[in-house]
Protein backbone atom coordinates (compact mmCIF):
# COMPACT_ATOMS: atom_id res chain seq x y z
CA UNK A 1 0.00 0.00 0.00
CA UNK A 2 1.35 3.64 -0.94
CA UNK A 3 1.98 5.85 1.70
CA UNK A 4 -0.54 8.40 3.07
CA UNK A 5 -0.55 12.03 2.05
CA UNK A 6 -0.01 14.24 4.37
CA UNK A 7 -1.76 17.49 5.37
CA UNK A 8 1.41 19.83 6.77
CA UNK A 9 -0.12 22.49 9.03
CA UNK A 10 0.77 26.25 9.41
CA UNK A 11 3.46 26.98 12.31
CA UNK A 12 1.53 30.13 13.42
CA UNK A 13 -2.29 28.32 13.81
CA UNK A 14 -3.93 28.16 16.72
CA UNK A 15 -3.63 24.72 18.81
CA UNK A 16 -7.11 23.35 18.27
CA UNK A 17 -6.26 20.22 16.59
CA UNK A 18 -4.02 19.46 19.18
CA UNK A 19 -7.01 20.16 21.84
CA UNK A 20 -9.29 17.77 19.89
CA UNK A 21 -11.04 20.30 17.77
CA UNK A 22 -12.24 17.59 14.41
CA UNK A 23 -11.95 20.51 11.82
CA UNK A 24 -8.77 22.25 9.91
CA UNK A 25 -9.76 24.83 7.72
CA UNK A 26 -7.73 25.63 4.55
CA UNK A 27 -6.25 28.56 6.52
CA UNK A 28 -4.22 26.42 8.76
CA UNK A 29 -2.96 24.45 5.99
CA UNK A 30 0.62 24.96 4.57
CA UNK A 31 0.76 22.27 2.22
CA UNK A 32 0.12 18.89 0.93
CA UNK A 33 2.85 16.12 0.95
CA UNK A 34 1.91 13.26 -1.70
CA UNK A 35 -1.18 12.50 -3.53
CA UNK A 36 -5.17 12.00 -2.40
CA UNK A 37 -8.10 11.92 -3.50
CA UNK A 38 -10.64 14.29 -2.59
CA UNK A 39 -12.62 12.28 0.07
CA UNK A 40 -10.10 10.33 0.80
CA UNK A 41 -7.59 10.47 4.16
CA UNK A 42 -4.61 11.88 4.65
CA UNK A 43 -2.44 12.23 7.45
CA UNK A 44 -2.40 15.51 9.45
CA UNK A 45 1.06 16.79 10.40
CA UNK A 46 2.49 20.07 12.61
CA UNK A 47 4.78 22.09 11.02
CA UNK A 48 7.71 19.54 12.35
CA UNK A 49 6.44 17.14 11.11
CA UNK A 50 5.12 15.14 13.91
CA UNK A 51 1.86 13.16 13.43
CA UNK A 52 -1.02 14.79 15.18
CA UNK A 53 -4.93 12.71 13.31
CA UNK A 54 -5.75 11.44 10.18
CA UNK A 55 -9.05 12.65 8.54
CA UNK A 56 -10.46 13.21 5.43
CA UNK A 57 -10.00 15.80 3.21
CA UNK A 58 -11.65 18.22 0.64
CA UNK A 59 -9.38 20.91 -0.48
CA UNK A 60 -13.42 22.26 -2.11
CA UNK A 61 -14.04 22.86 1.37
CA UNK A 62 -13.54 25.78 3.39
CA UNK A 63 -13.29 23.39 6.47
CA UNK A 64 -10.50 21.38 4.54
CA UNK A 65 -9.93 18.62 6.37
CA UNK A 66 -12.45 16.46 8.83
CA UNK A 67 -10.54 14.34 11.57
CA UNK A 68 -11.72 10.58 12.18
CA UNK A 69 -9.03 9.15 14.38
CA UNK A 70 -5.71 9.90 16.40
CA UNK A 71 -3.72 7.03 15.39
CA UNK A 72 -3.05 6.02 11.62
CA UNK A 73 -5.75 4.40 10.08
CA UNK A 74 -5.33 2.33 6.14
CA UNK A 75 -8.83 2.82 5.35
CA UNK A 76 -12.17 3.72 6.32
CA UNK A 77 -13.77 0.72 5.54
CA UNK A 78 -16.72 -1.32 6.84
CA UNK A 79 -14.70 -2.83 10.09
CA UNK A 80 -13.55 0.60 11.20
CA UNK A 81 -17.71 2.16 10.35
CA UNK A 82 -19.07 -1.13 12.19
CA UNK A 83 -16.74 -0.47 15.03
CA UNK A 84 -17.79 3.07 15.81
CA UNK A 85 -21.44 2.59 14.88
CA UNK A 86 -21.10 0.06 17.96
CA UNK A 87 -19.77 2.29 20.19
CA UNK A 88 -22.59 4.92 19.56
CA UNK A 89 -24.74 2.09 19.94
CA UNK A 90 -23.67 1.53 23.54
CA UNK A 91 -23.98 4.99 24.35
CA UNK A 92 -27.66 4.96 23.06
CA UNK A 93 -28.36 1.41 25.20
CA UNK A 94 -26.63 3.19 28.27
CA UNK A 95 -28.38 6.93 28.07
CA UNK A 96 -31.82 6.95 26.17
CA UNK A 97 -34.62 4.64 27.60
CA UNK A 98 -36.77 5.36 23.88
CA UNK A 99 -35.19 2.73 20.96
CA UNK A 100 -36.36 5.83 18.88
CA UNK A 101 -33.30 7.95 19.16
CA UNK A 102 -30.11 9.79 17.10
CA UNK A 103 -28.13 6.85 16.29
CA UNK A 104 -24.99 9.12 15.37
CA UNK A 105 -24.56 12.00 15.90
CA UNK A 106 -21.57 13.67 13.64
CA UNK A 107 -18.55 15.04 14.88
CA UNK A 108 -19.47 13.94 18.88
CA UNK A 109 -19.90 10.69 17.78
CA UNK A 110 -16.19 10.73 15.70
CA UNK A 111 -17.93 9.89 12.52
CA UNK A 112 -17.93 13.54 11.13
CA UNK A 113 -20.57 14.66 7.95
CA UNK A 114 -22.66 11.74 9.69
CA UNK A 115 -26.34 11.66 10.64
CA UNK A 116 -27.99 8.57 11.89
CA UNK A 117 -31.60 8.57 13.34
CA UNK A 118 -33.69 5.40 13.99
CA UNK A 119 -37.75 5.65 13.60
CA UNK A 120 -39.24 1.84 14.20
CA UNK A 121 -37.05 -0.64 11.79
CA UNK A 122 -35.85 2.21 9.84
CA UNK A 123 -32.86 4.09 9.60
CA UNK A 124 -32.58 7.44 8.60
CA UNK A 125 -29.33 8.90 7.55
CA UNK A 126 -27.56 12.17 5.98
CA UNK A 127 -24.66 12.43 4.34
CA UNK A 128 -23.00 15.67 4.47
CA UNK A 129 -19.55 15.66 3.70
CA UNK A 130 -17.32 14.46 0.44
CA UNK A 131 -15.37 11.96 2.91
CA UNK A 132 -18.95 10.26 3.95
CA UNK A 133 -20.01 10.17 0.88
CA UNK A 134 -17.02 7.98 -0.87
CA UNK A 135 -17.12 5.91 1.75
CA UNK A 136 -21.30 4.92 1.64
CA UNK A 137 -21.45 1.48 0.22
CA UNK A 138 -19.03 0.19 3.35
CA UNK A 139 -21.42 2.69 5.43
CA UNK A 140 -24.94 0.57 4.54
CA UNK A 141 -22.99 -2.23 4.78
CA UNK A 142 -21.43 -1.39 8.44
CA UNK A 143 -25.37 -0.33 9.03
CA UNK A 144 -26.66 -3.03 8.30
CA UNK A 145 -24.17 -5.32 10.39
CA UNK A 146 -24.62 -3.54 13.44
CA UNK A 147 -28.24 -2.03 13.50
CA UNK A 148 -29.96 -4.48 11.48
CA UNK A 149 -32.68 -2.03 9.99
CA UNK A 150 -35.62 -3.33 8.45
CA UNK A 151 -34.45 0.07 5.66
CA UNK A 152 -32.18 2.51 5.07
CA UNK A 153 -33.90 6.27 3.85
CA UNK A 154 -31.49 8.91 2.49
CA UNK A 155 -31.86 12.21 3.31
CA UNK A 156 -28.97 14.14 2.44
CA UNK A 157 -31.14 16.70 1.04
CA UNK A 158 -29.54 19.43 2.34
CA UNK A 159 -28.33 22.64 1.13
CA UNK A 160 -25.07 22.51 3.00
CA UNK A 161 -23.85 19.52 0.86
CA UNK A 162 -23.44 22.42 -2.01
CA UNK A 163 -20.17 23.59 0.22
CA UNK A 164 -18.84 19.66 -0.44
CA UNK A 165 -19.64 19.80 -4.08
CA UNK A 166 -22.35 16.89 -3.60
CA UNK A 167 -25.44 17.46 -5.01
CA UNK A 168 -28.50 17.24 -2.88
CA UNK A 169 -30.48 13.12 -2.69
CA UNK A 170 -33.33 11.60 -0.90
CA UNK A 171 -34.57 8.03 -1.55
CA UNK A 172 -34.24 4.59 -0.48
CA UNK A 173 -30.54 3.07 0.35
CA UNK A 174 -31.75 -0.30 1.55
CA UNK A 175 -34.63 -2.70 1.90
CA UNK A 176 -38.01 -1.41 2.45
CA UNK A 177 -38.88 2.08 3.90
CA UNK A 178 -42.37 3.20 4.84
CA UNK A 179 -42.75 6.81 4.08
CA UNK A 180 -44.95 7.39 7.42
CA UNK A 181 -43.31 5.73 11.14
CA UNK A 182 -44.83 5.53 14.20
CA UNK A 183 -42.27 5.85 16.85
CA UNK A 184 -42.61 6.20 20.61
CA UNK A 185 -40.60 8.82 22.85
CA UNK A 186 -41.44 8.76 26.50
CA UNK A 187 -44.54 6.50 26.38
CA UNK A 188 -46.01 8.65 23.40
CA UNK A 189 -46.84 7.77 20.12
CA UNK A 190 -45.67 9.77 17.04
CA UNK A 191 -45.34 9.56 13.78
CA UNK A 192 -43.12 10.81 11.45
CA UNK A 193 -42.58 11.57 7.58
CA UNK A 194 -39.24 10.36 6.83
CA UNK A 195 -39.59 11.27 2.86
CA UNK A 196 -41.56 14.28 3.48
CA UNK A 197 -40.91 16.10 7.23
CA UNK A 198 -38.22 18.38 8.21
CA UNK A 199 -34.59 16.88 8.21
CA UNK A 200 -34.67 13.37 9.17
CA UNK A 201 -38.24 13.63 10.01
CA UNK A 202 -38.53 14.96 13.90
CA UNK A 203 -36.27 16.46 16.39
CA UNK A 204 -35.17 13.98 18.65
CA UNK A 205 -32.56 16.39 20.65
CA UNK A 206 -35.85 17.93 22.99
CA UNK A 207 -36.52 14.26 24.15
CA UNK A 208 -35.50 15.22 27.44
CA UNK A 209 -36.54 18.95 27.46
CA UNK A 210 -40.03 18.13 26.73
CA UNK A 211 -40.33 15.51 29.76
CA UNK A 212 -39.05 18.17 32.26
CA UNK A 213 -42.38 20.43 31.87
CA UNK A 214 -43.88 17.54 34.15
CA UNK A 215 -43.87 19.20 37.02
CA UNK A 216 -45.56 22.28 35.46
CA UNK A 217 -48.87 20.88 34.04
CA UNK A 218 -50.76 20.24 37.78
CA UNK A 219 -51.14 21.96 40.90
CA UNK A 220 -53.27 24.94 39.46
CA UNK A 221 -57.00 24.17 40.41
CA UNK A 222 -56.94 25.90 43.53
CA UNK A 223 -57.15 29.32 41.22
CA UNK A 224 -59.80 28.85 39.58
CA UNK A 225 -61.41 27.87 43.46
CA UNK A 226 -61.27 23.95 43.53
CA UNK A 227 -60.34 22.18 46.73
CA UNK A 228 -60.01 18.84 47.71
CA UNK A 229 -62.52 18.41 50.35
CA UNK A 230 -65.50 15.76 51.88
CA UNK A 231 -68.78 15.95 49.47
CA UNK A 232 -71.88 14.76 51.00
CA UNK A 233 -73.08 13.06 47.52
CA UNK A 234 -69.36 11.36 47.42
CA UNK A 235 -68.85 10.29 50.90
CA UNK A 236 -67.55 6.77 49.77
CA UNK A 237 -64.72 8.65 47.65
CA UNK A 238 -63.40 10.56 50.38
CA UNK A 239 -61.74 13.86 49.33
CA UNK A 240 -62.92 14.92 46.05
CA UNK A 241 -62.45 18.46 44.38
CA UNK A 242 -65.17 20.88 45.21
CA UNK A 243 -65.49 24.63 43.28
CA UNK A 244 -66.05 27.93 45.66
CA UNK A 245 -69.75 26.74 45.22
CA UNK A 246 -69.73 23.69 46.33
CA UNK A 247 -70.27 21.06 43.75
CA UNK A 248 -68.29 18.17 43.32
CA UNK A 249 -65.90 18.73 39.97
CA UNK A 250 -66.06 15.60 37.71
CA UNK A 251 -63.41 17.04 35.25
CA UNK A 252 -60.77 14.66 35.48
CA UNK A 253 -58.34 17.28 34.50
CA UNK A 254 -59.34 20.27 36.85
CA UNK A 255 -56.11 20.61 38.04
CA UNK A 256 -54.04 20.89 34.85
CA UNK A 257 -52.27 24.00 33.54
CA UNK A 258 -53.58 25.62 30.32
CA UNK A 259 -50.87 25.64 27.67
CA UNK A 260 -49.91 27.58 24.82
CA UNK A 261 -47.24 25.38 22.29
CA UNK A 262 -46.56 28.23 19.94
CA UNK A 263 -43.91 26.64 16.30
CA UNK A 264 -45.56 23.46 17.49
CA UNK A 265 -44.78 21.70 13.91
CA UNK A 266 -46.12 18.25 14.65
CA UNK A 267 -47.25 19.10 18.29
CA UNK A 268 -44.62 17.25 20.23
CA UNK A 269 -44.52 19.38 23.51
CA UNK A 270 -48.21 19.31 23.59
CA UNK A 271 -48.50 15.65 23.57
CA UNK A 272 -46.59 15.91 26.64
CA UNK A 273 -48.53 18.17 28.07
CA UNK A 274 -51.59 16.80 27.72
CA UNK A 275 -49.64 13.37 29.58
CA UNK A 276 -48.87 14.92 32.21
CA UNK A 277 -52.01 16.56 33.28
CA UNK A 278 -53.19 19.98 31.35
CA UNK A 279 -56.46 21.20 31.37
CA UNK A 280 -56.10 22.62 28.15
CA UNK A 281 -53.90 23.01 24.90
CA UNK A 282 -53.57 25.60 22.32
CA UNK A 283 -51.82 24.05 19.41
CA UNK A 284 -50.41 26.59 16.61
CA UNK A 285 -48.38 26.20 13.91
CA UNK A 286 -48.25 28.09 10.49
CA UNK A 287 -47.95 24.63 8.59
CA UNK A 288 -51.43 23.03 8.00
CA UNK A 289 -49.41 20.10 7.37
CA UNK A 290 -47.84 20.02 10.25
CA UNK A 291 -51.42 20.49 12.50
CA UNK A 292 -52.99 18.05 10.54
CA UNK A 293 -49.82 15.56 11.48
CA UNK A 294 -49.99 17.29 15.00
CA UNK A 295 -53.81 16.31 15.09
CA UNK A 296 -53.38 13.10 14.41
CA UNK A 297 -50.76 12.75 16.92
CA UNK A 298 -53.05 14.15 19.79
CA UNK A 299 -56.21 11.65 18.60
CA UNK A 300 -53.69 8.88 18.41
CA UNK A 301 -52.73 9.62 22.18
CA UNK A 302 -56.40 9.85 23.45
CA UNK A 303 -55.77 13.88 23.95
CA UNK A 304 -58.32 15.70 21.51
CA UNK A 305 -61.00 16.72 24.07
CA UNK A 306 -58.15 18.67 25.39
CA UNK A 307 -56.30 20.22 22.45
CA UNK A 308 -57.13 23.38 20.15
CA UNK A 309 -55.76 24.14 17.31
CA UNK A 310 -54.44 27.69 15.66
CA UNK A 311 -53.05 27.46 12.20
CA UNK A 312 -51.54 31.06 12.11
CA UNK A 313 -48.10 33.19 12.50
CA UNK A 314 -46.85 32.87 15.68
CA UNK A 315 -45.79 36.47 16.23
CA UNK A 316 -48.80 37.65 14.83
CA UNK A 317 -51.15 35.26 17.38
CA UNK A 318 -49.29 36.54 20.15
CA UNK A 319 -49.63 40.37 19.16
CA UNK A 320 -53.73 40.11 18.89
CA UNK A 321 -53.53 38.18 22.29
CA UNK A 322 -51.88 41.17 23.73
CA UNK A 323 -53.30 44.14 22.27
CA UNK A 324 -56.76 42.64 23.23
CA UNK A 325 -55.52 41.55 26.27
CA UNK A 326 -54.31 45.70 26.64
CA UNK A 327 -58.17 46.67 25.69
CA UNK A 328 -59.41 44.79 28.38
CA UNK A 329 -57.24 46.47 30.94
CA UNK A 330 -58.26 49.65 29.32
CA UNK A 331 -61.74 48.85 29.11
CA UNK A 332 -61.41 47.91 33.36
CA UNK A 333 -59.62 50.76 34.21
CA UNK A 334 -62.56 52.56 32.26
CA UNK A 335 -60.86 53.75 28.93
CA UNK A 336 -61.56 52.83 25.72
CA UNK A 337 -64.79 52.74 23.45
CA UNK A 338 -67.34 50.61 25.22
CA UNK A 339 -69.90 51.18 22.18
CA UNK A 340 -67.49 48.49 20.18
CA UNK A 341 -67.44 44.74 20.79
CA UNK A 342 -64.22 43.56 22.17
CA UNK A 343 -61.99 41.36 20.21
CA UNK A 344 -62.17 38.16 20.85
CA UNK A 345 -57.89 38.03 21.40
CA UNK A 346 -56.85 39.22 25.07
CA UNK A 347 -56.26 35.35 26.63
CA UNK A 348 -53.55 34.07 28.91
CA UNK A 349 -52.47 30.66 30.04
CA UNK A 350 -50.38 28.89 32.74
CA UNK A 351 -47.54 27.69 30.59
CA UNK A 352 -46.74 29.55 26.87
CA UNK A 353 -44.31 27.52 25.31
CA UNK A 354 -42.03 28.48 22.37
CA UNK A 355 -39.15 26.54 20.26
CA UNK A 356 -38.96 28.53 17.21
CA UNK A 357 -36.74 27.84 14.19
CA UNK A 358 -33.41 28.64 14.10
CA UNK A 359 -33.60 32.76 13.50
CA UNK A 360 -29.79 32.73 12.90
CA UNK A 361 -27.99 30.49 10.76
CA UNK A 362 -25.38 32.78 9.98
CA UNK A 363 -23.01 34.86 11.97
CA UNK A 364 -24.57 38.05 10.20
CA UNK A 365 -28.23 37.40 11.28
CA UNK A 366 -27.36 37.70 14.62
CA UNK A 367 -28.91 41.21 15.38
CA UNK A 368 -31.87 39.91 13.56
CA UNK A 369 -32.48 36.96 15.32
CA UNK A 370 -32.18 39.14 18.88
CA UNK A 371 -35.05 41.36 17.96
CA UNK A 372 -36.67 37.88 16.74
CA UNK A 373 -36.30 36.20 19.67
CA UNK A 374 -36.94 39.18 22.03
CA UNK A 375 -39.84 40.00 20.08
CA UNK A 376 -41.49 36.79 20.54
CA UNK A 377 -40.42 36.23 24.42
CA UNK A 378 -41.43 39.46 24.94
CA UNK A 379 -44.92 39.05 23.43
CA UNK A 380 -44.99 35.62 24.97
CA UNK A 381 -44.06 37.05 28.64
CA UNK A 382 -47.31 39.00 28.37
CA UNK A 383 -49.66 36.68 27.99
CA UNK A 384 -47.93 34.06 30.86
CA UNK A 385 -50.52 34.07 34.05
CA UNK A 386 -49.11 35.65 37.35
CA UNK A 387 -46.72 33.00 38.79
CA UNK A 388 -46.82 30.93 35.76
CA UNK A 389 -44.36 29.22 33.38
CA UNK A 390 -42.43 30.62 30.14
CA UNK A 391 -40.70 27.44 28.30
CA UNK A 392 -38.73 29.38 25.85
CA UNK A 393 -35.65 27.70 23.29
CA UNK A 394 -33.12 28.53 20.35
CA UNK A 395 -31.84 26.10 18.47
CA UNK A 396 -29.37 28.61 16.62
CA UNK A 397 -25.65 27.88 17.45
CA UNK A 398 -24.81 31.49 16.80
CA UNK A 399 -27.23 32.64 19.63
CA UNK A 400 -24.68 32.01 21.99
CA UNK A 401 -26.18 30.57 25.34
CA UNK A 402 -25.15 34.26 27.17
CA UNK A 403 -26.73 36.75 24.20
CA UNK A 404 -29.91 34.09 24.26
CA UNK A 405 -30.02 34.85 28.44
CA UNK A 406 -29.36 38.55 27.80
CA UNK A 407 -32.47 38.79 24.86
CA UNK A 408 -35.15 37.02 27.35
CA UNK A 409 -33.82 39.75 30.61
CA UNK A 410 -34.49 42.46 27.87
CA UNK A 411 -37.73 41.12 26.96
CA UNK A 412 -38.49 40.71 30.53
CA UNK A 413 -37.68 44.33 31.54
CA UNK A 414 -39.84 45.46 28.77
CA UNK A 415 -42.91 43.61 29.68
CA UNK A 416 -42.52 44.46 33.45
CA UNK A 417 -41.71 40.69 34.42
CA UNK A 418 -39.47 39.13 36.73
CA UNK A 419 -38.15 36.37 35.81
CA UNK A 420 -36.89 32.67 38.28
CA UNK A 421 -34.61 30.19 35.25
CA UNK A 422 -36.08 26.75 37.08
CA UNK A 423 -34.38 24.69 34.10
CA UNK A 424 -31.92 25.02 31.54
CA UNK A 425 -30.90 22.38 29.58
CA UNK A 426 -29.27 21.37 25.99
CA UNK A 427 -29.83 18.96 23.71
CA UNK A 428 -30.14 15.41 24.80
CA UNK A 429 -28.00 12.71 25.75
CA UNK A 430 -28.68 11.12 22.14
CA UNK A 431 -26.84 14.27 20.75
CA UNK A 432 -23.35 14.35 23.30
CA UNK A 433 -21.41 17.13 23.10
CA UNK A 434 -17.41 17.37 22.50
CA UNK A 435 -15.80 19.47 25.14
CA UNK A 436 -14.18 22.22 23.26
CA UNK A 437 -16.10 21.97 20.29
CA UNK A 438 -18.44 24.66 20.33
CA UNK A 439 -20.32 24.15 16.87
CA UNK A 440 -22.15 21.44 18.49
CA UNK A 441 -23.55 23.30 21.32
CA UNK A 442 -26.56 24.95 19.55
CA UNK A 443 -29.47 23.77 21.39
CA UNK A 444 -30.74 26.17 24.27
CA UNK A 445 -33.83 25.39 26.64
CA UNK A 446 -35.36 27.35 29.51
CA UNK A 447 -37.98 27.57 31.69
CA UNK A 448 -38.95 30.27 33.52
CA UNK A 449 -41.19 31.27 36.55
CA UNK A 450 -42.74 34.55 35.41
CA UNK A 451 -43.63 37.06 37.84
CA UNK A 452 -45.05 41.07 37.26
CA UNK A 453 -42.64 43.78 39.22
CA UNK A 454 -45.90 45.20 40.22
CA UNK A 455 -49.14 43.45 40.98
CA UNK A 456 -52.53 45.13 40.84
CA UNK A 457 -54.49 42.26 42.52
Amino acid sequence: MSEQAKIVLNKARKKRTEQGHPWIFGSEIDRLEGQAEPGGLVEVVNHQGKYLATGYWNPKSQITVRIVSYEPIPVMGQSFLAERLKRCKEHRERFVADRDCRLVYGEADFLPGLIVDRFGDVLVVQILTLGMEVVKAALIDALVEVFQPAGIYERSDVSVRGLEGLEERKGVLYGQCEPIVIIEENGLKLEVDIVDGQKTGYFFDQRENRASIAPLMQGWGARSGIRLSAHPEHEEAGLVPVNANGKAVTFPYWDGATVLECFAHTGSFTLHACQYGAKKVTCLDVSQHAIDTAKRNVERNGFSERVEFVVADAFQYLREQVKGLEERKSRAAGGGDTSKKLASAGRTWDVVILDPPAFAKTRNAVQGACRGYKDINLQGLKLVNEGGYLVTASCSYHMRPDLFLETIQEAANDAGKLLRLVEWRAAGKDHPQLLGVNEGHYLKFAIFEVRSKTQTH
